[in-house]
């Protein structure tokens, strides 16, 4: 797949412990991105965070949480974003999603192809 120039980046803010059809939610979304046949997706794990409702979730050891912050990120045409964004709607109900424009220097495998 070429990806180069104007893009769209959609960001997804969840928790770890958020489900959509008892699967953890960003495994769900990135099954549907692949079926979908998004360009890419990356899950990223964060270690402390809060949200609208202002509760710290945390990996230090004095405040353990078990709903720790987790990002999705994905890039792909404007078109393809357009045809996925109304199915995270669905399967993220609360949450935070950003979706920005953006410009696309290179996308290639790890062999520089």
């Amino acid at each position: 797949m070429k990806l180069e120039g104007q893009a769209t980046r959609v960001t997804v803010f969840m928790g770890e412990s958020d489900r959509w059809e008892h699967k953890p939610l960003h495994t769900a979304i990135v099954e549907m991105l692949r079926a979908e046949g998004c360009a890419g997706a990356t899950v990223i794990k964060g270690i402390e965070g809060f949200g609208k409702a202002s509760r710290l979730h945390t990996a230090s050891i004095l405040r353990l949480s078990e709903d720790l912050p987790v990002v999705l990120i994905l890039v792909d045409t404007p078109e393809r974003i357009e045809r996925v964004l109304p199915r995270i709607d669905e399967m993220i109900g609360g949450g935070l999603v950003i979706v920005e424009d953006v410009r696309v220097r290179r996308y290639s495998d790890s062999n520089g192809g």
